[in-house]
């Protein structure tokens, strides 16, 4: 049997991501997020998490995608880069699912750059590809 890598699905504006469930440490509902001045568009505040900063990327600003409705709260997806905690914000947080290594095939060339930049790749799921991305490239904000 092929090789399954478990990875966490959810959603950012309609698009079924994915990213593999040992980068992840924690899923949050909607959490009181706190503005940094300056900080790069992408990031939207900081919040904490039983004591410890934890800087919120808006997955939908940082692939360049339209706002959130107003009153829509994003689920946090928690991942651990370096020693720094960052909360990965999502439209909405499904399952974790395995995905076989050999099902999963390159970008597509029609896969807009901003996703490629950060996709590891994508599966056909339920009639849809799934882009599994790459969280330390996520992650490189304001690059």
């Amino acid at each position: 049997m092929a090789e399954a890598e478990l990875t966490l699905t959810f959603t950012v504006a309609g698009q079924p991501c994915g990213v593999p469930v040992l980068s992840v440490r924690d899923v949050l509902g909607p959490q009181a997020i706190t503005p940094i001045p300056l900080a790069p568009p992408e990031v939207e505040g900081a919040m904490n998490l039983r004591g410890r900063i934890v800087t919120a990327v808006d997955l939908r600003r940082r692939l360049g995608l339209p706002r959130r409705a107003d009153g829509a709260r994003p689920m946090s997806i928690v991942v651990e880069q370096g020693a720094e905690l960052y909360a990965m914000l999502a439209d909405a947080v499904g399952e974790v699912a395995p995905m076989p290594a050999v099902e999963r095939a390159p970008n597509p060339p029609t896969l807009d750059p901003a996703w490629r930049e950060v996709s590891r790749g994508v599966h056909r799921r339920d009639g849809q590809l799934l882009v599994v991305l790459d969280v330390d490239r996520l992650l490189a904000v304001g690059t």
